[in-house]
């Protein structure tokens, strides 16, 4: 899979077509080899891809065309995988970001859901749902001196579902997230840099929403409680600086060779990060070391780390290929049932696909592969008389609601794994009335962002 990495970042920069097919015969090469090691449930995922293909060679007449690219967009996830891991890796290992993620679970309790809410979402943009996994550690950790247990129950749910939204209002914008690399292939017209006003509205608005809804519903248990104690140690700046660093280093960096080179933002992002991560590492590492530390985290990253992480590589790059292979299938189908979706009011459409994302996340479809199907049967913008923001606001809205209420997905299972409870109950009791607060103000959001 490194290999699809380094022939994608040479597309992304070249835009040779060749390339692209070429960095999808790799992908098919380490899926192939990924097969015999993964579990039955991603098996199912490369039947399911294999028997797209034959339907594709059977009913579509440039089925070979078709194929190839729904290989491009499996080796193009599979690339963009590869790089994000490498980032998360670095710095996840990195001690000066356990201690920013320690200060921020260790907030006084006035402070401490909005503290968890935005280190999930700094956290989130560079770990991705491992920030789940490194806050709701030390969040749990932090639960343990609560005074009762009734006590320590809340605080942990408090501070793990903080966590999980913040990471969520992430995939609306962050150019380092699966959410808006998909979306904005199947949007005609769109870009990460147009969409980020926008984005960062949506962003905003379920960070809001969230920390309302703790302050109104918040616990007050009954009788004398212990004082509140900050044990933060230090100021805000001087424990975010890490976190903030590695942050601005990426998106700074990332955004410089968008502009000047007139890569994608994820090319840009895609070359950039791994090279980051090293020298993240270096940096790390004690001076008479450094080279050392270097090749020995950099070899366990190529030869454990990743190959470690082969379910999960088979089920994205498959959501990808079954989404886009599907969705060439399913056109002649739709257009052959006379449905002309066109027909339908651009806000009533924006909206109802705004919710179909997380419907289908209840069946276990993810939104990778929900995305990949859905979006190229849309009509487009131009159609539709709507600009192409507003289309992707609605998808990477849809996204980001999945991310707090399908219980298949990573970020769910993982919040159940730490609060003790099913992923049922984190997304139907715990996210409960966060979905119908958010599903509901997004929605009169996007219907009037259409009418504009």
């Amino acid at each position: 899979m490194i290999a699809t990495l380094l022939v994608t970042i040479l597309y992304e920069f070249t835009g040779l077509p060749a390339l692209a097919y070429i960095a999808g015969g790799l992908a098919l090469s380490g899926l192939a080899a990924f097969a015999p090691q993964v579990g039955n449930s991603r098996k199912a995922f490369l039947l399911i891809g294999l028997l797209l293909s034959v339907l594709a060679v059977a009913y579509l007449p440039e089925w070979d065309m078709e194929i190839l690219d729904a290989l491009a967009r499996a080796s193009f996830i599979a690339a963009l995988f590869c790089a994000l891991t490498a980032i998360r890796t670095a710095a996840a290992s990195s001690p000066s970001i356990i201690e920013c993620g320690r200060f921020l679970a260790n907030q006084a309790p006035g402070r401490r859901y909005i503290a968890l809410t935005i280190g999930g979402h700094l956290f989130g943009l560079i770990l991705l749902y491992g920030s789940i996994s490194l806050l709701g550690s030390l969040a749990t950790e932090s639960a343990r001196e609560a005074p009762s247990d009734y006590v320590r129950k809340h605080r942990v749910r408090r501070m793990l579902v903080a966590i999980q939204r913040g990471f969520a209002s992430t995939l609306m914008w962050s150019p380092l997230s699966f959410s808006l690399a998909i979306t904005l292939s199947v949007v005609p017209g769109s870009s990460w840099v147009a969409t980020l006003p926008f984005a960062l509205m949506g962003v905003s608005l379920l960070i809001f929403s969230g920390w309302a809804l703790d302050t109104i519903f918040k616990p007050r248990p009954s009788g004398q409680q212990p004082a509140a104690q900050d044990v933060s140690g230090g100021a805000w700046m001087h424990h975010l600086r890490p976190l903030m660093t590695l942050l601005a280093l990426v998106l700074v960096s990332a955004g410089v060779i968008h502009f000047a080179v007139g890569v994608r933002v994820f090319g840009a992002v895609m070359a950039l990060v791994p090279l980051i991560a090293v020298g993240w590492v270096a940096l790390q590492a004690s001076p008479e070391h450094r080279a050392e530390t270097v090749r020995d985290k950099t070899s366990d990253f190529v030869l454990r780390e990743l190959p470690g992480l082969n379910g999960e590589l088979v089920l994205l790059a498959m959501a990808g290929f079954i989404g886009t292979l599907g969705s060439s299938l399913a056109t002649p189908l739709v257009e052959g049932a006379g449905v002309d979706l066109s027909a339908i009011p651009p806000g009533l459409l924006l909206v109802g696909v705004f919710w179909l994302i997380p419907i289908t996340g209840q069946i276990g479809m993810n939104p990778i592969l929900a995305v990949s199907l859905i979006g190229p049967l849309l009509p487009t913008p131009e159609m539709l008389n709507i600009a192409p923001v507003t289309m992707v606001f609605a998808i990477t809205a849809g996204w980001a609601l999945s991310g707090v209420t399908s219980p298949f997905t990573a970020s769910v299972l993982l919040v159940a794994s730490y609060g003790g409870v099913t992923p049922a109950h984190v997304a139907w009791r715990w996210n409960a009335a966060y979905v119908l607060v958010v599903g509901a103000t997004v929605s009169l959001l996007i219907y009037a962002l259409a009418l504009i």
